[in-house]
């Protein structure tokens, strides 16, 4: 039986949130089974939880936010993708503030720290959302679309009016029946422009950050003197992000997730859109473990 995931012990991390520059301290928290993965606010009277559930996201400029018993967390795209890439089912995330650290601005340092816990299997069967029919969603020329697939399959296409995207494919896919997340996603950063930072700062965003924590273009280049981890590390951290944004699906997804310009809001929006159908999908659990597809997560996980 494929079983539900858990973490094996307690693990900290501190640093500075994107989007509210607030230094924040996260703690990380094994959960039973069925549980799911639920962010506390532990600097707020009660202690109040935030399950991570599509339904539950109020806000998506320029990150995913969820709110539930008067307590909201922005940002959690990232922890929630690491936290898919290594088949956690059950987890409480505990942050002193309202957004967890960006640290390098990928799902790289989240994968360490639950690495660093451990992983523990459960007795209860994990279970899998299976898409069954085509969901899609569009705004303008943005496209989000779930459809079926046996293993998980994520494209991004984009376009990108700037010269560092000029000699690079619009359009990445990743089939994780021979792509490992680790390997291939999960060190892809966040990226921004210096245009955009004047009016993304008058909205309160991006007030963390940095160098430290985004890919930096200007007009012409990247400015971070390291470069770039991946030739399309900015396709591939817009993956990153869908992928936290698929698990509030409150399950992992067996199933094909395609995305035209997409961003959280949309992806969002494509979630709720297919878990409101309860013709478009199934829970399943897996009794024998070689009947689980072999391009989802974990059989990628493995293989990295």
């Amino acid at each position: 039986m494929i079983k539900q995931r858990t973490l094996k012990s307690i693990v900290k991390t501190r640093g500075v949130g994107l989007h509210t520059g607030e230094r924040v301290e996260m703690t990380m928290r094994p959960a039973q089974p069925d549980t799911g993965i639920v962010f506390l606010r532990a600097d707020l009277p009660d202690n109040p939880a935030i399950p991570a559930v599509a339904h539950g996201v109020t806000d998506t400029r320029l990150s995913t936010c969820i709110e539930a018993n008067g307590g909201k967390v922005q940002t959690i795209e990232h922890v929630m993708s690491a936290l898919a890439g290594l088949g956690i089912d059950n987890c409480y995330i505990d942050l002193t503030g309202p957004e967890p650290p960006i640290v390098d601005g990928s799902a790289g340092p989240f994968i360490f720290l639950i690495q660093s816990a451990g992983i523990a299997e459960q007795s209860a069967p994990k279970r899998y959302l299976r898409v069954k029919k085509t969901v899609e969603v569009q705004q303008g020329d943005k496209i989000a679309r779930f459809s079926p697939h046996e293993g998980l399959r994520v494209t991004f296409s984009g376009e990108f009016d700037h010269p560092a995207f000029a000699d690079i494919d619009p359009t990445v896919t990743i089939d994780f029946a021979h792509t490992s997340y680790v390997r291939e996603v999960a060190r892809a950063r966040t990226f921004g422009f210096t245009r955009d930072v004047e009016a993304m700062r008058a909205q309160g965003l991006g007030l963390g950050g940095s160098l430290e924590n985004v890919i930096v273009l200007d007009e012409f280049r990247v400015l971070n003197a390291d470069g770039l981890r991946y030739a399309d590390e900015f396709l591939k951290h817009k993956i990153l992000d869908a992928i936290g944004d698929i698990y509030l699906l409150g399950h992992p997804l067996i199933g094909d997730f395609y995305g035209r310009k997409s961003g959280h809001a949309l992806n969002n929006v494509a979630a709720r859109a297919l878990l409101d159908d309860a013709n478009a999908w199934e829970l399943v659990t897996f009794d024998d473990p070689a009947k689980l597809p072999k391009g989802f997560m974990d059989a990628a996980l493995q293989a990295g």
